[in-house]
């Protein structure tokens, strides 16, 4: 095996399919990249059995081959390489890595005893790769992190007719996103697909700015595993098991007081009270019908207070609490420059809205809705 390609693309090559790295493991080979040169191509894939993500580079190809080179320790190489052409070559049992003066040997992994790698669900559809980056982005904030409960740790991904939703909660906070996606020829019926937050999005990270992102999916089953397809990189992801609760009920607000207010301005006064918060500790709101809120943290003498315009329709006054790490996570995930808040009352749902900019008419509006319970305490 012998090639000769451009650093950037090598290191970049290298660096996507590394993160489908597993920090830890028991098996020495999954901790390593598969490199595959053939046909003016090198092809650097990384896989944990969670994740296969495949990245094709054009390459000068000398002498065909495959090799197996430890990932992280690959990647720091390619971190320090210098600028312009960068020649590789499988010497017996060692993969040298040579640029402008500059030679590293690595030692391989045994080929042999690497596992067979998943085959490319087959093509489904696309969708946009920049709203599907942001869609992903703004549920993945409500899923949950704790790994001893799999399926909170999950967005779910739902694909009906032309209409995409992803959705995500981890019990305190629901957070769905709807956009369009475009059908291919062998979609047929709606899919569901729980997949892990993170993973997604790595994915949808590296693919943002690829045009079209094409989401493979096999309708007999596939093998438990859903792709995505953009550009050079191409990630399949196996399926958590089991789905998220329905939401249908749980967004469903009648009776509830509504706020607006301006989005910006209350994330940052958000932050700037929660200073004197302690841990857990709420950040208090008052609405008020004379066109104001009122943010309130901290107990004692160590307290902080700012009051912004809001309106307030459907009740007098509306006390509420949030947690604030919550509270901030929904309102950053908004694009909208107001966001309307529909409140039951204290220790009860809210729901929060982007509100579209009055010249964009009703576009997009109610494409993104994120759900938080409100603390029952108020003090």
């Amino acid at each position: 095996m012998e090639f000769r390609i451009d650093r950037t693309a090598f290191a970049e090559a290298v660096g996507r399919s590394v993160r489908a790295l597993p920090a830890r493991t028991p098996v020495p080979v999954l901790g390593g990249l598969l490199l595959e040169a053939d046909a003016g191509r090198l092809a650097v894939t990384g896989f944990d059995f969670e994740a296969a993500v495949r990245v094709e580079a054009e390459a000068e190809i000398a002498v065909p081959g495959r090799v197996l080179v430890l990932g992280r320790r690959l990647l720091d190489v390619c971190r320090v390489l210098p600028d312009g052409p960068v020649s590789c070559a499988l010497e017996a049992s060692r993969f040298t890595v040579e640029a402008d003066g500059t030679r590293f040997g690595l030692s391989t992994l045994p080929l042999a005893e690497y596992p067979a790698l998943p085959a490319a669900p087959t093509p489904y559809g696309t969708v946009d790769a920049a709203a599907f980056a942001t869609a992903v982005a703004q549920v993945a904030v409500a899923a949950g992190r704790d790994d001893t409960l799999p399926l909170l740790t999950g967005v779910q991904l739902r694909l009906d007719g032309g209409e995409m939703t992803l959705s995500a909660s981890d019990r305190y906070r629901y957070a769905v996103r709807r956009l369009e996606w475009k059908p291919g020829a062998a979609a047929d019926g709606v899919v569901e697909a729980l997949l892990p937050s993170r993973r997604l999005l790595d994915v949808a990270r590296a693919l943002g700015r690829c045009g079209d992102v094409v989401i493979g999916w096999d309708p007999a089953g596939g093998g438990g595993l859903i792709g995505f397809e953009g550009g050079p990189s191409r990630t399949a992801l196996r399926l958590l098991d089991g789905r998220l609760p329905a939401y249908k009920s749980l967004f469903d607000m009648a009776g509830a007081a509504a706020a607006e207010v301006e989005c910006e301005g209350l994330a940052e006064a958000v932050r700037r009270v929660a200073v004197v918060a302690e841990a857990n500790s709420p950040v208090r709101m008052e609405f008020s019908a004379d066109g104001s809120v009122l943010l309130r943290a901290g107990y004692g003498d160590d307290v902080a207070v700012q009051r912004l315009p809001a309106t307030l329709s459907g009740a007098d006054e509306m006390p509420v609490a949030f947690n604030p790490a919550y509270l901030l996570d929904a309102l950053t995930s908004f694009e909208s420059p107001r966001v309307r808040l529909e409140l039951l009352g204290a220790g009860q749902r809210a729901l929060l809205l982007g509100v579209p900019d009055p010249g964009a008419g009703t576009a997009g509006a109610g494409t993104h809705r994120h759900l938080l319970m409100s603390v029952k305490q108020l003090v």
